[in-house]
C-alpha cells in the first residue's frame, strides 16, 4: 500500500494487464454466444490465476521474508486507488480550466461512460460516481480478500474483477457469455461495497446523511454492489448521485441516489471524493489487518 500511495500503478508490465491479454486470448478460443461457455472462460482464467498464485505462495511460505515481499509485490500490483485520484484529479483539473474536450479525452481512462453524450456538471458527477465505485473494487475488495485468502485471494479477486470488467457487461455479444463473470464479481465484491459504504459513514463529512442515504437508496440501484457505495458516498459528499447515464449510445434512466438532501455535483466535489477515498482505504487497511490479525491469534490460541 506504500507503494500505491509513492508510485501509482506499475507503469510497465503490469500484471493485470498481461491477465487481461491472457484472458483475450482465452476468449478467442471459447466464445460462443452462450452461458456455458462463458463459465468455463471464468473458470479457466480465475481458477489459473488464483491456482499460481497458490503454488508460488507455497514455494516462499518457509521464507517469512520472501512471504512478505511477494504478499506486498502483489498488494501493490492489485490495488489502485492512487492512480485512481489522479485520474479523477486530471479531469477534475481540466473541468475546473473549463477544457471539456480534454475532461472527455480522459473520461474513458476513468468509466465507460460516452463523453460526448456528457457535459462538465454530468462528467464530474461521473467522476464521483467512478471514484465511489472503484475505491470498493480497486482498494477495499482486494483488501477484504487479501485477509481472507492471502496472495490467493489478493489475485483471484483482481481476477474476478478484471473479467467482468471485460467480458460481464450486457452487450450482444457478451451479454450470455459474460454472464457468470458477472454473477461472480457480484459475490466476489459483495464483503468489500458493505466495508467501503460503512468506511465512508465513518469517514464522510456527513456521517448521518451517508447512513441515510445507504438504507434509503442503495437498493434503488441496479447493482447490488454499487449501490451501496455511491450511496454512501452520495450522502457523505452531500450530493446528488445516479440518473439519466449514456454507454456506448446506450441510454439508462437510474434512480437518483441522495435525491431529498443532495445537490448537483460540483467539480470541486471530485476533490472531496478522492479524498474520502483515500481515508477509506486508509481505514480498510487497518481493519483487513487487525481482522487477520485477530484470526491468526485465535487460531493459535485453538490450536
Amino acid at each position: 500500500m506504500v507503494c500505491d500511495a509513492l508510485f501509482g500503478d506499475p507503469r510497465r508490465g503490469h500484471p493485470v494487464a498481461l491477465f487481461g491479454s491472457a484472458a483475450a486470448a482465452v476468449e478467442k478460443v471459447l466464445w460462443r454466444n452462450d452461458r456455458g461457455r462463458g463459465a468455463l472462460h471464468t473458470l479457466v482464467c480465475v481458477g489459473g490465476a488464483a491456482g499460481a498464485a497458490a503454488v508460488v505462495s507455497r514455494v516462499v511460505r518457509r521464507s517469512p521474508v520472501a512471504s512478505v515481499a511477494l504478499t506486498a509485490a502483489v498488494t501493490w500490483s492489485v490495488v489502485g486507488g492512487t492512480s485512481l485520484g489522479r485520474e479523477a484529479r486530471a479531469i477534475g483539473g481540466a473541468l475546473a480550466a473549463g477544457d471539456l474536450e480534454l475532461a472527455r479525452e480522459r473520461l474513458p481512462h476513468l468509466c465507460g461512460r460516452d463523453p460526448q453524450a456528457l457535459d462538465g456538471q454530468q462528467m464530474a458527477r461521473a467522476v464521483v460516481e467512478s471514484v465511489a465505485e472503484n475505491t470498493s473494487d480497486a482498494v477495499v475488495g482486494a483488501l477484504v480478500w487479501g485477509a481472507v485468502g492471502g496472495v490467493p485471494g489478493l489475485v483471484a479477486f483482481r481476477a474476478v474483477n478484471t473479467l467482468d470488467a471485460m467480458v460481464g457487461h450486457k452487450s450482444a455479444r457478451y451479454r450470455r457469455y459474460g454472464w457468470a463473470s458477472a454473477r461472480l464479481d457480484d459475490v466476489a465484491g459483495w464483503p468489500g461495497a458493505r466495508l467501503t459504504a460503512a468506511l465512508a459513514v465513518l469517514a464522510g463529512d456527513d456521517s448521518r446523511g451517508a447512513l441515510a442515504a445507504w438504507r434509503a437508496d442503495a437498493a434503488r440501484h441496479p447493482s447490488p454492489n454499487a449501490g451501496p457505495v455511491e450511496a454512501s458516498f452520495a450522502g457523505a459528499l452531500g450530493v446528488r448521485l445516479g440518473g439519466t447515464l449514456s454507454y456506448a449510445g446506450r441510454v439508462e434512466h437510474r434512480a437518483v441516489l441522495n435525491g431529498e438532501t443532495g445537490r448537483p455535483v460540483a467539480v470541486p466535489d471530485i476533490e472531496r471524493a478522492v479524498r474520502l477515498s483515500r481515508r477509506v482505504g486508509v481505514l480498510a487497511l487497518a481493519a483487513c489487518a487487525a481482522g487477520r490479525l485477530a484470526f491468526s491469534y485465535a487460531k493459535g490460541r485453538n490450536a
